[in-house]
């Protein structure tokens, strides 16, 4: 039997599942999920609709933290003191960073990256051969073709009337 795949989510899906009210969604596959520590920083470190929810989800779930170099220099950089500014775009680096490292150190795994829709369609990653790359909305679907949930438009429709602003790009496209 082949082993499960191992879920690694961006900020986005994380932030619009919390919005819907649906972060044990992550859990429907029962796949291992880690967190790579940039994106947990990025959705919790401001207070936000949605910050609270995440650190609590991650407490309670013991969502496995995945360490990056990335985060680990910003986070030098910030202790003393010769830090840009520069923040964009470290969650995609941190996220690169665990897509390169997968490959190399668990070749035999799966790893399925989840990403917000509109990320998706610019995002122009280096996936491994043993890395998936999916969108939120095909998670959704994904999960309701298997009979884990009941509609993938509800959850998105709950997370647009939470306030979330769920891209309107499809990927793939239809």
């Amino acid at each position: 039997m082949s082993e499960p795949a191992t879920l690694l989510p961006d900020a986005g899906p994380l932030i619009t599942l919390a919005y819907a009210d649906a972060l044990d969604l992550l859990c429907k596959p029962s796949w291992p999920i880690v967190l790579v520590d940039r994106v947990l920083h990025e959705v919790t470190r401001n207070q936000t609709p949605t910050s609270e929810k995440l650190a609590r989800w991650v407490e309670s779930s013991k969502v496995a933290i995945g360490a990056t170099r990335t985060f680990r220099h910003y986070q030098q950089t910030l202790a003393a003191g010769t830090a840009t500014g520069r923040q964009s775009n470290l969650g995609e680096l941190a996220i690169q960073e665990t897509m390169n490292d997968f490959a190399l150190d668990q070749p035999q795994k799966t790893g399925v990256f989840l990403f917000e829709d509109h990320k998706i369609a610019r995002a122009s990653f280096f996936v491994p051969d043993n890395c998936r790359k999916i969108s939120t909305r095909a998670f959704l679907l994904f999960l309701e073709q298997k009979g884990w949930l009941e509609s993938a438009a509800e959850i998105e429709r709950r997370a647009i009337q939470a306030g979330r602003s769920f891209s309107r790009l499809r990927f793939p496209p239809e």
